[in-house]
């Protein structure tokens, strides 16, 4: 019988990790389930591995994203002394801000057309975070690169924007699996092409990047909302190589706030103070007050989330002033991607008062956010702002009023398809459990409507 030698890699990397196996265990198991897996791990399993047993499946894999977050590097499963799991070789795709973010595109799009399950499934990855706070310094555009075809303008330019724009207003209005794939189609074969076209001038060149990188940000977006947060990360990463590329001022900063956004709704703190300080840095005095105001915010929540509140507040207030200063100036067509800036800094300021414990203002908040919002646009986020002023309500003991503020975002939803408002209908049937034992009449009722709700979009 083969004696089975420990793995002495494996156990450097835990020593240095200085977590206990059950912390690792735990570790694991939450990368699973970002992935969609769900794990058993524990600290015997650790103990086992460092005696050099292989983990089974994808575990692996797991382990080895878990200790590279731990260590602040990218690890390989060779590096552990693990074997390479199928499809390693794919997990570091779109994860770099290379010559031409175009090529670092292709597979990502053919692979999200193609529904990969190495895409699909792919994790959020630390060390990717970072990456913009690399490349915050002003460039100049790169020289232009030798272009074939037609000549492409400002007429192009417009109708690039236009088309993006309706794939947006799609994706509010019915969520971000309508129409994904036609959006990914339609990078790939023609704001690709344009972008690497030849150009009256150097101008239209930056601006078809520029929306370029806003479609590249959007199919992020409809990533996220399907919950598949790896591939978001990787369509983000690429939206800033466009941007930087494109030197429109502030947009490549925007790109960094969604990216801090990102990192704080999947609790990795990591980098993301970093990145919204960043961001906020680079379009002091450079834009518009009422775009200022959207970094301004999302700076906010990151200063919150950190533990820094009267910093947190004063930037909320900051935000607050440029609103109500703002002089009807155009916001640039990049920071418009979550709708009227108002609306999104209410979301976000309400954002802020929650993570410091203020429910009630967190509420008025969220409920403002949803009425800054034109009628019959934006479904989906309108329902979630919704959602989430309902829980607040329902924290501070308004049982009556959250019930019918959560009947409200049921109707928004109908006929969106979307992952996130099927995930907030589920936590609000468990927030109702508790009021249903009671015999509320009004939970009731709304749980039953709940319970519909998600059969019919099973």
């Amino acid at each position: 019988m083969t004696q089975r030698l420990p793995n002495a890699r494996l156990r450097e990397a835990v020593a240095e990790s200085g977590w206990t196996y059950a912390a690792l265990a735990h570790a694991v198991r939450q990368v699973a389930a970002e992935m969609g897996e769900s794990l058993r791990t524990n600290k015997s399993a650790v103990d086992h591995w460092i005696a050099g047993a292989m983990p089974s499946g994808q575990t692996g894999r797991y382990l080895t994203i878990a200790l590279s977050r731990r260590l602040g590097r990218t690890l390989t499963p060779d590096d552990l002394g693990l074997p390479v799991p199928a499809g390693w070789e794919n997990d570091s795709i779109g994860l770099s801000i290379g010559e031409d973010p175009l090529d670092a595109l292709v597979p990502l799009w053919r692979g999200d057309l193609d529904r990969r399950g190495f895409l699909s499934g792919a994790a959020y990855s630390v060390a990717a975070a970072v990456l913009p706070l690399e490349h915050v310094s002003d460039i100049a555009s790169r020289a232009a690169k030798a272009r074939t075809g037609a000549r492409v303008g400002h007429a192009d330019v417009a109708a690039v924007r236009d088309m993006v724009a309706m794939f947006a207003v799609m994706d509010e209005r019915h969520g971000g699996q309508h129409g994904r794939s036609a959006l990914v189609q339609y990078l790939m074969s023609d704001v690709a092409a344009l972008c690497r076209g030849r150009f009256s001038s150097e101008d239209d060149h930056r601006h078809m990047l520029s929306a370029a990188a806003v479609g590249v940000h959007q199919a992020g977006w409809r990533a996220y909302d399907g919950g598949e947060q790896g591939l978001a990360q990787r369509y983000y990463l690429q939206s800033f190589a466009l941007a930087r590329e494109s030197g429109i001022t502030g947009h490549d900063a925007f790109v960094m706030r969604t990216m801090s956004q990102q990192g704080m709704k999947l609790h990795r703190p990591e980098h993301c103070l970093a990145l919204a300080a960043s961001a906020v840095d680079k379009v002091h005095g450079r834009v518009d007050t009422q775009t200022e105001a959207l970094f301004a915010v999302t700076h906010a929540h990151a200063l919150a989330k950190a533990g820094h509140r009267p910093e947190a507040v004063r930037e909320v207030e900051r935000a607050r002033t440029a609103l109500s200063s703002a002089k009807g100036d155009d916001v640039p067509f990049w920071a418009l991607s979550w709708g009227p800036p108002a609306a999104t800094v209410h979301s976000r300021t309400a954002k802020v008062f929650e993570t410091l414990g203020d429910r009630r203002r967190a509420a008025a908040m969220y409920g403002a956010a949803a009425t800054s919002r034109p009628p019959g646009t934006y479904a989906r986020i309108v329902a979630l702002d919704l959602v989430a002023q309902a829980e607040m309500q329902a924290a501070e003991g308004s049982v009556e009023e959250a019930c019918a503020t959560w009947g409200r975002a049921i109707d928004h939803m109908d006929g969106v398809q979307s992952k996130r408002t099927r995930k907030a209908v589920g936590n609000m049937r468990r927030d109702l459990s508790r009021f249903r034992t009671r015999g509320l009449r009004c939970a009731a009722e709304l749980d039953e409507r709940a319970r519909d709700f998600l059969s019919d979009r099973r």
